[in-house]
């Protein structure tokens, strides 16, 4: 896994979750992305962040009570600049074939709408199952969710999984242990130098987000972080070395 992680594609630039956002990351020599899924009412994956619409669309309501031929009609572009007017919804089949073509590898986050924890997971998993090449690198599943992790896990074990938290709790090895990762994943600004280096002495991946950063990137590499999550992820520049051993 590179060092930068494009933040919902390069969202920075382009609406996030979308098509020009995931190209606009290529371009920029981004080499892995992060997008959120959730489900449609139909039981569709689509890229979307929010339960509801109206922060970055046009529609308004929740995006689980609405079909995937409904959200086709909502423009999820022109909030962030006129220049993206008619960007839609992309469905996450759409989405592997863009980074397939583009060859930018994925970490894809389960954001479930309330009570569809376990559901999400699962279609998700069976999704990326079917339509996820073989010969392309395999995609990481990472999640706020334990309940949507441990279901994905049980319909495709051979996933590499991550545990999102905004500020690490004190009984994170044994969730961790519990989901069968050893990936970890918190909110920078929470993060202190003792906590990375406790964190990482056990063997953990440890990324954080949303750095933006060159001066914050830095100082985290310096604590032995292995990656960070960029909305610019242009500014972010690779250290020489991300990952250092700790006494």
């Amino acid at each position: 896994m590179p060092w930068v992680i494009g933040h919902r594609g390069a969202c920075g630039y382009a609406p996030e979750n979308s098509r020009a956002s995931i190209n606009k990351a290529a371009d920029l020599g981004v080499k892995c992305v992060e997008f959120d899924v959730k489900l449609t009412a139909d039981r569709q994956p689509v890229l979307f962040h929010d339960t509801t619409l109206g922060r970055t669309s046009n529609g308004k309501g929740h995006v689980s009570q609405m079909t995937l031929e409904e959200l086709r009609t909502l423009d999820i572009g022109s909030w962030f600049s006129s220049e993206f007017s008619g960007e839609r919804i992309m469905t996450l089949s759409e989405t592997i074939e863009v980074l397939v073509k583009r060859g930018v590898g994925a970490m894809v986050e389960l954001k479930s709408s309330p009570s569809q924890e376990v559901q999400t997971g699962r279609v998700v998993a069976e999704h990326l199952i079917q339509h996820w090449p073989d010969n392309f690198p395999a995609p990481t599943l990472v999640s706020f969710s334990e309940k949507s992790l441990a279901a994905a896990r049980e319909i495709a074990p051979e996933l590499p999984v991550g545990l999102n938290v905004r500020r690490v709790p004190k009984n994170w090895q044994q969730r961790l242990k519990r989901l069968g990762c050893k990936t970890l994943q918190c909110r920078h600004q929470y993060l202190t130098r003792a906590r990375a280096q406790e964190i990482i002495s056990t063997g953990t991946t440890l990324r954080c987000f949303t750095v933006n950063t060159a001066r914050r990137a830095r100082t985290l590499a310096s604590w032995g972080v292995h990656g960070i999550f960029s909305n610019f992820p242009d500014r972010t520049p690779k250290p020489a070395k991300t990952c250092q051993k700790t006494e």
